[in-house]
């Protein structure tokens, strides 16, 4: 399904009853690459709203700049699309970003907000992966067939470049600052901040995310790199379970 929003239609899907939950996943991946696994488990109880941003899946690249307050004003929309006040939100790595941008400036829309490896500034990754002489071989970096998947989701929808919405997405996952502690201390929403502990986002930097907002709570999933945050479905299920339950 499609909410037609001014100058792009944005790709979701609806299912179950109860509470609504909106699912943003991971940059350069899909729906499914993220949330295949997650769904079922947490379908029985909840109306699963996932949105395939701008540039991602069924949503083509438009020719507008890929920001942060465009996503989140495009997560507004779908909201208002289907009659929604607020939802809960659960957003990874790039969809984190918007997930956490959505509930500093539009917090009436947002009730809990679940944070999955998410950064707020550059710094906020191990070093590793800022120096092209160790990238290449760190073992915290999707693997060469997690990245064959992304390349053969972009090749089945054939709506955008990847190339193109990866040079979109890079100034915002490298920038000094996306939010201050400020910022996050407006959060108004209770948060779960979860981070794996082979990220390559920092666990020290998930602490300080989580102390900066004032509801918010901090699951370290062991044995776990960035890319299987949200697959871990025997770890991060019962956490997910225990903090939306109503």
């Amino acid at each position: 399904m499609y909410a037609p929003l001014p100058g792009i239609d944005v790709y979701y899907e609806d299912h179950g009853t109860g509470t609504p939950l909106v699912l943003l996943h991971g940059g350069m991946m899909t729906l499914d690459l993220s949330f295949g696994a997650l769904m079922p488990r947490l379908a029985p109880s909840r109306r699963l709203i996932p949105i395939e941003l701008q540039g991602h899946g069924r949503t083509a690249d438009i020719e507008r700049d890929i920001t942060l307050a465009n996503q989140a004003g495009d997560v507004v929309g779908v909201l208002d699309h289907l009659g929604l006040e607020r939802a809960d939100v659960l957003g990874f790595s790039w969809g984190g970003l918007v997930a956490l941008e959505t509930a500093v400036h539009h917090p009436d829309r947002v009730d809990r907000l679940v944070l999955g490896a998410v950064h707020r500034r550059k710094d906020d990754y191990h070093a590793e992966i800022h120096d092209p002489t160790q990238y290449a071989t760190s073992t915290r970096m999707p693997t060469e067939a997690e990245f064959g998947a992304m390349f053969a989701e972009y090749e089945r929808h054939g709506l955008s470049s990847f190339e193109t919405v990866v040079a979109k997405l890079d100034p915002i996952v490298t920038a000094e600052e996306n939010w201050s502690r400020a910022d996050l201390g407006r959060v108004t929403a209770p948060t779960l901040v979860m981070v794996g502990d082979h990220d390559f986002v920092r666990v020290d930097a998930a602490v300080a995310m989580a102390d900066a907002i004032p509801d918010a709570g901090l699951a370290v999933l062991p044995r776990t790199k960035h890319t299987e945050l949200v697959s871990r479905i025997d770890l991060v299920a019962p956490l997910l379970e225990d903090f939306l339950a109503p």
